[in-house]
């Protein structure tokens, strides 16, 4: 089916006249900042926390702390299958630009960063609450996860994501609050400390499947350390700028998302688990709706079953039986 499956992308500029589309997975951190009557103060809150982050970190040959500022691309994929008369709006991430204001150059960043998907909604909305009602112990599914880990490697691997990117992407999410994290005696100029954790979460496992690995790091100055997930060497593969990119911009949407982690009064100790109960936190200029947020993966996770599972079920469970990407 690989010959049958391919990818085509669509590019908007994330500013502050950014409106969501309708093929928008409205759950997105970047869809939710640019709706309501605080939109637009919103968005250019959330640029300027980006640059400041930015600037702070990339402080070499940068006197007044002026001399970068980030731009942003949302980058969605849609998937067309052979025969089908519509494509599915299958993931959208962010693409970050540098912008070099001391030289004039625009300097490619990193792409992924952010990471939305319908079918992520599907399992953990659809799949997952309905193998477990009314079972007396919570359990995963067999092959939970496998059709959109093979689907997001079949992307990275295409003619299509290496005509629009020089690198493969990396993910950067917040921890979890079910997990302890150990810190550890490795440290990166750019990414911070190296934090441990004590378990793998449903969440590493679910990135597994996609290929990607997690390695959490705590980036100076911050309070709390950060999920990276990554196809390379995130460490070696990556410029200081690159990483400073996805480090700026979302460490900033965790701050807005997460205050309680992210934007916490006390930093995160040699032993920490992240408590999203932390009273101890300052809150962001800037209006997000979490509780909508969850109803909505609820209803997308019905979108993607209605309009690309079940009329494509056989298809697509043949072809991840067969799909390798190792």
């Amino acid at each position: 089916m690989s010959n049958d499956l391919t990818f085509s992308i669509k590019r908007i500029a994330f500013d502050e006249h950014y409106q969501p589309a309708e093929s928008t997975r409205l759950t997105t951190n970047f869809a939710n900042l640019a709706r309501g009557e605080s939109r637009r103060q919103n968005l250019r809150n959330a640029f300027t926390m980006i640059d400041s982050r930015f600037n702070a970190l990339a402080h070499w040959d940068n006197p007044r702390g002026d001399r970068y500022s980030v731009a942003l691309d949302i980058v969605s994929v849609d998937i067309n299958i052979e025969g089908s008369e519509h494509s599915f709006p299958s993931i959208e991430v962010l693409q970050t630009t540098i912008i070099d204001h001391q030289t004039g150059q625009r300097v490619e960043g990193m792409v992924g960063n952010n990471f939305s998907s319908y079918l992520r909604d599907y399992d953990f909305s659809v799949v997952l609450p309905e193998h477990n009602k009314q079972q007396a112990t919570f359990s995963i599914p067999a092959n939970f996860g496998n059709l959109h880990g093979k689907l997001f490697q079949c992307f990275v691997n295409s003619d299509t994501y290496k005509q629009y990117f020089a690198k493969q992407p990396v993910i950067c999410l917040s921890v979890s609050d079910n997990k302890v994290y150990q810190r550890s005696g490795n440290q990166h100029p750019v990414l911070g400390v190296e934090y441990l954790p004590n378990e793998s979460s449903l969440t590493e496992q679910y990135f597994q499947k996609m290929g990607l690995q997690v390695r959490y790091f705590m980036p100076p100055n911050s309070v709390a350390p950060l999920a990276f997930y990554s196809l390379a060497d995130l460490l070696n593969d990556y410029s200081n700028l690159e990483l400073i990119s996805t480090v700026s911009t979302m460490e900033t949407f965790q701050k807005i998302y997460r205050p309680e982690i992210y934007n916490a009064n006390a930093v995160a100790g040699t032993c920490y688990q992240p408590d999203l109960n932390n009273p101890d936190h300052s809150v962001t200029q800037i209006v997000y709706d979490r509780e909508e947020r969850s109803k909505l993966a609820i209803a997308q996770g019905k979108f993607a079953q209605q309009h690309f599972i079940q009329p494509h079920r056989a298809k697509l469970e043949h072809w991840a039986v067969s799909a390798n990407f190792a």
